[in-house]
């Protein structure tokens, strides 16, 4: 078989040109037409926010209760 990218004669079961790296059969599953899948937005789901605001107010209560009681 020869590539039909650089013209190299590669074995017939080949899946890609050893030579330049092209594949030699169409994919099987084709990808997106419309951008990326890596550009979506990222979502926060409420109990992040939530969990975040508790941490916070522990550490703060912690420190303003700490200075209040050293001597």
């Amino acid at each position: 078989m020869i590539c039909t990218n650089c013209g190299t004669e590669i074995a017939e079961k080949a899946l890609i040109c050893y030579r330049c790296g092209e594949a030699t059969t169409e994919p099987r599953v084709k990808p997106p037409v419309e951008g990326s899948l890596f550009d979506t937005p990222r979502r926060r789901s409420p109990m992040t926010m939530v969990v975040a605001i508790v941490i916070l107010v522990l550490v703060a209560l912690w420190y303003f209760l700490s200075a209040n009681f050293a001597p």
